[in-house]
């Protein structure tokens, strides 16, 4: 019925090994990003990991300005490297995936 069973299994633990590594990789993958004024630049992993923060001088007497910039660049930086990271990882997982009839579930 399912075929091969302990060829399946060891299909998956290559598809888990590849994950691993894949997520390994993707801490040396950095995104940066600016806000839309340029005066903040935000450096990030593709596993969401914050690596640097630069701010102008000028938006330092401006508590709420400043604020509100870096959440934004912040989040734009966090989605960039949430789409990455899921792409990555889903190509990883999808080669090493034992082709199982009904199972197509990265399509």
């Amino acid at each position: 019925m399912f075929g091969d069973m302990s060829g399946m299994m060891s299909k998956l633990k290559e598809a888990q090994q590849k994950v691993e590594e894949t997520k390994a990789r993707l801490h040396h993958v950095l995104i940066d990003e600016k806000s839309v004024n340029g005066k903040i630049q935000v450096t990030i992993t593709a596993n969401r990991e914050i690596k640097a923060v630069q701010i102008d001088d000028s938006l330092l007497n401006d508590a709420e300005e400043l604020e509100d910039y870096l959440i934004v660049t912040l989040n734009n930086a966090i989605k960039k490297a949430s789409e990455i990271n899921e792409q990555e990882l889903a190509i990883a997982a999808k080669s090493g995936m034992p082709n199982i009839p009904g199972m197509d579930i990265f399509k």
